[in-house]
């Protein structure tokens, strides 16, 4: 597929599918740092590529991460959530352990809910702003 001025195209479709999803810490409990997100955001580039997708836009406030992802229309958008919310759930664990595990309730980490919506048109451009315009936590000292 060519992705061209902002349309997906194909050998017999053209599309722009963007989804806003929002993963959120169990309980709420802050707990990413400018660290954790970065880390979270590098992570979920790669599960978008192997979907063909694309993260148009990360970021996050301590106790919750937004992202907007464009996405092929043969990806479900419960298939892209759920690779998503399982491969950096695992991530955040491995290299950042004292602080998941302080803020971990019986071995969770993240929240099993989450929210995607669908954007399309001039909503894209008023997510990318409201996503880019979360109030990123400092690093941890």
């Amino acid at each position: 597929m060519d992705i061209s001025d902002d349309y997906r195209r194909g050998r017999h479709v053209v599309s722009v599918l963007h989804v806003h999803v929002v993963f959120v810490t169990k309980y709420r409990r802050g707990v990413f740092d400018e660290a954790m997100l970065d880390a979270c955001e590098r992570t979920m580039r790669d599960v978008c590529a192997d979907f063909g997708a694309r993260l148009v836009a990360f970021n996050g406030e301590d106790d919750h991460a937004h992202l907007l992802v464009e996405h092929p229309p043969k990806v479900a958008v419960s298939a892209l959530v759920n690779s998503l919310k399982g491969v950096p759930g695992w991530m955040p664990r491995a290299e950042f352990t004292g602080r998941v595990n302080h803020a971990s309730m019986r071995g969770r980490f993240r929240s099993l809910s989450y929210f995607a919506g669908s954007t399309g048109g001039a909503r894209i451009a008023l997510s990318r702003e409201y996503i880019e315009g979360q109030r990123r936590p400092a690093p941890m000292r």
